[in-house]
């Protein structure tokens, strides 16, 4: 595992975006020829999608040879709810770069038989020929995606019930109602996650300490699926200084001189 820490969120941000458009770049996507992005939702990965509609506007990052398969959506909303993730990815990214709408896959939390579209899903992750780098967040629990605490490490898409710790980090997006947020959600599993060729994980925050702790200094632990990174031969991880806040000095110490030795390449 790889661990670039940052000074502050808006560091985290950029050095994560820029490292998602090396990545498009370098694989020279075109017709026939996709590159395949995991994509997150909620409050971690806001200001790298900033970035990322900035580098499109200004330096011509192009996302129209690309697919991208969110990590999960709602039970219950559909495409045009505005506290769907489909939503949430069309105004944050979809509708601000020059992605083909047929590309941008998600869930879909409406359909009649959930565990066919969860099925359906892997398939088409499949076809895609399978995520090249997958973006993710982590929850104060160490969830990743909606792969609450507990969840097998072996698992691939499908229904989740979520905790109430969940649905209260997510309650801003449903005018503060924690009892407004679904009670399930369709998620991709840590199977589906560990399956692709390169993952990273924004870790921001004073709140998140615990989980970075657990991702780097403990073991793999189902209890913290985010540990997981652990078992994946190229895992990323970029984090601000107030996320680091439990982590050893001499954990802090040694990744810091790595990435000095590295330049702060992406």
């Amino acid at each position: 595992m790889r661990l670039v820490i940052k000074q502050d969120y808006d560091g985290v941000s950029r050095w994560a975006a820029r490292h998602v458009a090396k990545r498009i770049e370098a694989f020279a996507p075109g017709p026939g020829r996709r590159f395949t992005l995991g994509l997150p939702t909620g409050a971690s990965p806001e200001g790298m999608y900033r970035e990322l509609v900035r580098l499109h506007r200004e330096e011509g990052l192009s996302f129209r040879h690309v697919a991208t398969f969110n990590m999960d959506e709602y039970v219950g909303l559909s495409a045009s709810d505005p506290r769907s993730y489909r939503a949430y990815m069309r105004e944050r990214l979809f509708d601000r770069v020059d992605i083909e709408a047929a590309n941008a896959h998600l869930p879909d939390g409406t359909a009649t038989d959930l565990d066919a579209e969860c099925a359906a899903y892997e398939k088409a992750i499949s076809e895609a020929g399978g995520i090249r780098l997958f973006v993710g967040g982590v929850g104060a629990d160490g969830h990743l995606a909606f792969n609450e605490p507990g969840s097998s490490l072996a698992s691939r898409t499908r229904q989740k019930t979520l905790t109430a710790d969940t649905r209260l980090a997510n309650a801003r997006y449903f005018g503060g109602d924690p009892s407004a947020v679904p009670p399930r959600a369709l998620t991709v599993g840590i199977g589906t996650i560990l399956d692709a060729d390169e993952i990273l994980l924004i870790v921001s925050g004073p709140a998140k300490a615990r989980a970075l702790r657990a991702m780097v200094e403990e073991g793999v632990n189902h209890m913290w699926t985010a540990s997981c990174l652990q078992l994946h031969r190229k895992a990323v991880v970029v984090c601000d200084e107030d996320a680091t806040d439990e982590l050893t000095v001499r954990t802090v110490r040694y990744f810091k001189e790595i990435e000095a030795s590295l330049g702060d390449e992406p």
